[in-house]
């Protein structure tokens, strides 16, 4: 590849920007992934050929690169985003790429489009796991301030619930 066609990948934008791709990024599993549709979409092909080109490199595509959804998962996918009412009827469980998966897919589709488009969803995925460690330390630090604050405010509270205590009526002493 020359330095030119380089730089013009480097420059370029994919159809959809970075933004765009990110927002395509959903949390299954507990893993950062992309459905198949929208990877074909990214890379200009149809679900159906990057779906058979994946069946064709099985061994390129173990389970932490692609697994396909079980039918719990499509449920709730369907039921809390909009954009996958086209999943609602469908008998088909998507495929879910992983970044690796994402990058493994672009090398077995072979086209231009896919490689090009490929850099972009690395981009999107590295941007999601900084703003994850970011809010992470953020998320800490912020655990640490109620734990102090809290034990700070306990100590308020019992004052203002000893204040706000009738005083006890005084006892009459009997005998000596």
């Amino acid at each position: 590849m020359s330095e030119d066609s380089r730089s013009q990948i480097a420059k370029s934008e994919p159809p959809q920007g970075t933004e765009e791709i990110s927002r395509r990024i959903l949390t299954i599993r507990g893993q950062r992934v992309m459905l198949d549709a929208d990877l074909a979409e990214l890379y200009g092909v149809t679900t159906k050929s990057l779906n058979q080109a994946v069946k064709r490199n099985l061994g390129r595509f173990p389970q932490d690169f692609a697994f396909r959804l079980t039918a719990e998962e499509k449920e709730e996918l369907v039921t809390n985003c909009d954009r996958f009412n086209r999943l609602k009827h469908s008998t088909a469980y998507p495929l879910a790429f992983t970044e690796h998966g994402a990058i493994m897919a672009a090398s077995v589709l072979n086209s231009k489009r896919a490689v090009e488009t490929s850099v972009y969803v690395v981009r999107a995925f590295v941007r999601m796991r900084e703003v994850l460690v970011e809010n992470r330390g953020l998320s800490a630090r912020l655990n640490a301030l109620e734990r102090k604050y809290e034990a700070k405010f306990r100590v308020v509270f019992d004052a203002i619930r000893a204040l706000m205590e009738p005083p006890k009526p005084p006892r009459r002493r009997i005998g000596f």
